[in-house]
C-alpha cells in the first residue's frame, strides 16, 4: 500500500473518480468540493487530501487542513473526511494516513491535530483523546478529539 496526496498525484481525475465511489455523504461532498475546485472555501488555505492506495484501488482517504466543520474556532489543523472503503475496514489501514499527516504536522512544528466526529471509541484507537463538545457548521453538537504531537 502507498500513500499519495491528491493534488500531487499523477492521475488526479482517476483518484477523484475513486473518491466519488464513496458511499458516505461526506465523501460525496468532498468529491463535489474537489470537482468544483472549491475545497479551500471550506477547508482553508492549502488543504491536502491524503489517499491510501492498494495498487490502483483506493483504500482510504482523509484531509489535512486548516479548517473542518467546527466553526468558528481557533483550533487548527484538522484531519477531516476520514473514510475507509467497506472491504478494507477493520484492519486499521487509516493509521498509514494518520502517520503521514502526523509526520507532516511535526515537520511544521504543529502542537496538536484535531478531528470532529460523532464516533465514540474509534479515534481513541489512534491516540486521539476527547477534547470538547463543540457545535459544527450545521448547528449540531460534535465531539472534538485532539492528538498532541509536541
Amino acid at each position: 500500500m502507498r500513500v499519495l496526496e491528491y493534488f500531487g498525484a499523477d492521475n488526479r481525475i482517476y483518484w477523484l473518480e475513486q473518491i466519488g465511489k464513496s458511499d458516505w455523504s461526506a465523501g460525496q461532498y468532498l468529491y463535489r468540493l474537489l470537482s468544483q475546485d472549491t475545497i479551500s472555501q471550506v477547508a482553508g488555505d492549502g488543504p491536502m487530501v491524503m489517499l491510501l492506495a492498494d495498487g490502483e484501488e483506493l483504500v482510504s482517504f482523509c484531509t489535512y487542513a486548516e479548517k473542518d466543520d467546527i466553526s468558528p474556532t481557533e483550533l487548527t489543523p484538522w484531519i477531516g473526511f476520514v473514510y475507509t472503503f467497506p472491504k478494507y475496514r477493520g484492519h486499521r489501514h487509516i493509521q498509514k494516513l494518520f502517520d503521514a499527516v502526523e509526520n507532516m504536522a511535526k515537520a511544521e512544528n504543529v502542537a496538536a491535530l484535531y478531528i470532529s466526529t460523532d464516533h465514540v471509541g474509534l479515534y481513541e484507537k489512534y491516540g486521539f483523546e476527547f477534547y470538547a463538545m463543540m457545535t459544527d457548521v450545521r448547528g449540531e453538537p460534535s465531539r472534538v478529539y485532539r492528538k498532541k504531537l509536541i
